[in-house]
């Protein structure tokens, strides 16, 4: 049996994180990563693109906390030990420097993931942080003063375990043998299927600035919207995927939503529509396109509001004014199903978060068994905010198991 003072579960963002700082502030502590798979810091990899989505430009703890559907409350107080300012310094103490693009993601200069996995590996191994792989782990037993962990190529025994495995349901049903109750998993970052005429044929089309809300719910976002080849994407989509993750799910994905395209309600867009019908009475409105939305869109929704190609806005009776007035500020489609957000995979659900003390990470159940990153039951919307979640909690534990 193989004997450290702390045992990492899982070769992720949160482990490697929570890892390296537990050794560079204790070197007299033996720590060890236990992967399950034959690579680490696989997700890191591919975040954003291949280029590592590290984190947000959003430097109040309580606008920070808004971002996350699941863990708002809970993050608050760990937001102030250590946040997106701390995650900069860490990084560029350690030489990755950090870029801040328009939209306020975070990435290392570099644009490359691979820059995030080297400094990790570069760390451990400076601090000798042993990294086990293909080594899933089996059952975690707590004794007294112990924990000893089974896994497939043999046991280990650790004073103090870190369970950062992320969502992953065989780790779940293990924390539940020892007590935890766990939220069970359900996609929470993902674009909708849509099939409609009116997006048929624009894929790569973004309107700037929509409203979206669930019909018959209190769901709604804002933002941009992408269409794609199967519906509907961009952050407009991804935060009312996120926020809505449970409700959704019960929906079993099949749902209506309404789309406002100009963010007016009914009444000013239809003044606007009336004065254009007067302003440019001898245009068509098919080539007239209005209120900056992309060209190609506007084609589609004068379409549906049943208005030829040939008919000029002199022309337009009240019926068709109010149908692209409805078309322009609540359009209405029908959702049938959802497909993964790029390579990227969140959940919502894992361990429950009134089982854990959030000035140190530690379970309430059991003394020296600390968690970090998407195992609880926390997920933000995207945007690097998943990530600075396992900055924090990893922080905090190596704080609370160094001291």
């Amino acid at each position: 049996m193989k004997e450290y003072n702390v045992i990492i579960i899982g070769g992720g963002a949160a482990g490697f994180f929570s890892a390296i700082n537990i050794a560079e502030q204790n070197p007299d502590l033996k720590v060890a990563i236990l992967e399950r798979g034959g690579e680490v810091l696989t997700k890191v990899k591919v975040s954003g693109g291949g280029r590592c989505n590290v984190t947000h430009a959003e430097f109040m703890p309580e606008e920070l906390v808004k971002n996350y559907p699941r863990g708002e409350k809970e993050l608050r107080g760990p937001f102030h030990q250590f946040m997106t300012g701390d995650t900069i310094e860490w990084f560029e103490n350690r030489g990755v420097p950090l870029k801040i693009e328009d939209d306020g993601r975070m990435f290392p200069e570099s644009n490359s993931s691979q820059t995030i996995i080297d400094c990790f590996l570069g760390e451990a191994e400076k601090y000798g942080v042993a990294i086990f792989k293909n080594h899933a782990v089996k059952t975690i037993t707590h004794f007294e003063s112990s924990y000893q962990i089974e896994t497939t190529q043999g046991d280990f025994s650790a004073e103090k375990v870190v369970i950062a495995t992320g969502s992953n349901p065989k780790i779940w049903k293990v924390l539940e043998g020892l007590g935890h109750t766990v939220s069970q998993p359900v996609p929470s970052l993902f674009t909708f299927n849509i099939k409609d005429e009116r997006i048929t044929e624009i894929p790569g089309v973004v309107a700037l600035n929509v409203e979206i809300k669930v019909v018959n719910t209190n769901l709604r976002s804002e933002g941009p919207l992408l269409i794609t080849h199967w519906g509907m994407s961009a952050p407009a989509i991804l935060k009312l995927s996120a926020f809505g993750a449970i409700e959704l799910a019960k929906r079993d994905y099949k749902f209506q939503i309404e789309v406002n395209f100009i963010r007016q309600d009914f009444e000013s867009c239809l003044d606007v529509l009336k004065t254009t019908k007067q302003d440019l009475a001898k245009k068509t409105v098919f080539k007239s396109t209005e209120f900056d939305l992309p060209k190609r869109l506007w084609h589609k929704l004068v379409l549906a509001s049943q208005i030829t190609t040939e008919t000029r806005w002199a022309d337009l009776n009240k019926m068709q004014l109010e149908a692209l007035t409805n078309q322009l500020t609540a359009a209405v489609f029908s959702v049938d199903g959802k497909s993964t957000f790029k390579e990227e995979f969140v959940t919502a659900g894992g361990v429950n978060l009134k089982e854990v003390n959030f000035k140190t990470f530690e379970s309430k159940k059991h003394e020296n068994l600390y968690f970090a990153g998407e195992v609880l039951n926390i997920d933000a919307v995207t945007g690097g905010f998943n990530f600075q979640n396992a900055w924090t909690g990893g922080f905090i534990v190596a704080k609370a198991i160094s001291s």
